[in-house]
């Protein structure tokens, strides 16, 4: 793909702001996702839970973020309306994660982060789609890993660590779910004024019947081509590895190694700021010297990071090395957007990411974390991260099927026959 029909009738400019937009935007998703694992230490201590809790909270998420994510951007594919429905998500999962703080019980917070998944999930794929079509080749990668693994890194894992850990300290766990909702309404209004949507030529006004004979023939489509097979097993491991550090390491670096809840914080946003860098650092380098190499060299290291949850005491070691190996969150656009968007046609993106995201999701973030929660009950927290060093190696083997798709190598290719 070169430039996009969008991208060349809206310009660099258009392509700036709503890089800015959905940065932020997504940035809002993976900060209130990843909340409760920051706070759940004193959510515990004040509802009375366990690991096995933890584990299946952070699964109802990811199982309906899963469905969610597939079905609705696969609906606005087929029916050609992305914009109106990501304002409508945005604004679904800011009430719902204030509703979180007001739980009274497991099952009450259970139902809450469930209701969240199902208004997060479609956010994802709605913002490559739209970023994709806005994006020149050149930056394509680029441009997809700020908005994908930048943004969730900058947002989820720096900022959240001290911010929620501070609100729970002076104000309670439930003000920090209470405030957290504050930003998507803003963005919300922003991206229904100033974002164009994506043109898409098929079945915009066609009835209901005809829109699902239209999903399920782009589901066949996609699943015809080997990198989206291939990117579907690497999506499934490679979320797990990310779902079982994301929530069990705030637990285990508080009850296993004995930090201090302010100190876990820390430790946390050093992962944080590995997300935001390698999250456009791995894509950017893939614009240079191909996905392929990028994924297979960036899933080898990251397998080295849960492995230094372990094995480090010392809070200060542990976060220079989970600061040079936590690669994979890099990795996670290359497979999950951009690799999708640049081997579908373009009418099918918002259906490609969501497929493998949505498959991801079930088997990564619902069935991993559960299991692990179970197996850390029973043999101790470090075998959860035994769990996420197989994910990312098996993430790395499958990489080296994948077909080559960035557009600098095709060109080079091309060239050479």
């Amino acid at each position: 793909m070169g430039m996009s029909p969008i991208a060349a009738r809206t310009g660099l400019s258009y392509e700036n702001r709503l890089l800015t937009l959905l940065f932020f935007t997504f940035g809002c998703v993976f900060f209130d996702r990843l909340a409760i694992t920051f706070l759940f230490p004193s959510i515990a201590t004040e509802l009375g839970l366990t690991n096995r809790h933890l584990g299946i909270l952070s699964s109802v998420l990811a199982l309906t973020w899963a469905v969610f994510g597939f079905v609705i951007p696969a609906v606005c594919d087929a029916r050609g309306k992305r914009k109106s429905m990501l304002v409508v998500a945005i604004l679904a999962f800011s009430v719902l994660s204030a509703c979180s703080g007001l739980a009274g019980g497991f099952m009450a917070l259970l139902l809450t982060r469930a209701m969240m998944g199902v208004a997060e999930g479609p956010v994802l794929p709605l913002s490559q789609a739209l970023m994709a079509s806005a994006s020149g080749g050149a930056r394509r990668g680029l441009n997809m890993g700020l908005l994908q693994g930048s943004a969730a890194g900058l947002f989820g894992s720096v900022l959240a660590p001290p911010i929620v850990v501070a609100i729970a300290q002076t104000m309670g766990w439930r003000s920090a779910f209470y405030v957290s909702c504050v930003p998507g309404l803003v963005l919300a209004a922003l991206i229904w004024k100033y974002v164009q949507d994506a043109p898409v030529e098929r079945l915009a006004q066609a009835g209901h019947a005809a829109a699902l004979r239209e999903i399920r023939s782009a589901v066949r489509h996609v699943l015809g081509y080997r990198n989206i097979r291939i990117c579907l097993v690497i999506g499934c491991v490679y979320i797990a590895w990310f779902i079982v550090i994301v929530s069990f390491a705030p637990t285990f670096l508080v009850q296993g190694k004995h930090f201090s809840a302010a100190t876990m914080s820390w430790v946390m946003s050093a992962i944080g700021v590995a997300h935001v860098f390698w999250g456009f650092a791995v894509p950017w380098i893939s614009d240079r010297i191909g996905r392929k190499p990028a994924m297979v060299a960036f899933s080898a290291v990251s397998i080295l990071a849960p492995l230094c949850l372990i094995y480090v005491d010392s809070p200060l070691l542990l976060g220079i090395f989970l600061l040079l190996s936590y690669t994979g969150l890099g990795c996670f656009t290359i497979f999950m957007s951009t690799i999708p968007a640049e081997t579908v046609p373009a009418s099918y993106m918002s259906t490609a990411i969501g497929i493998i995201m949505g498959v991801g999701e079930i088997a990564g973030g619902f069935v991993a974390p559960t299991a692990a929660g179970y197996v850390a009950d029973l043999y101790g927290l470090q075998m959860a991260f035994w769990i996420a060093a197989v994910g990312a190696a098996i993430a790395c083997i499958m990489s080296l099927f994948l077909t080559e798709t960035a557009p600098r190598q095709l060109t080079q290719a091309r060239e050479v026959l």
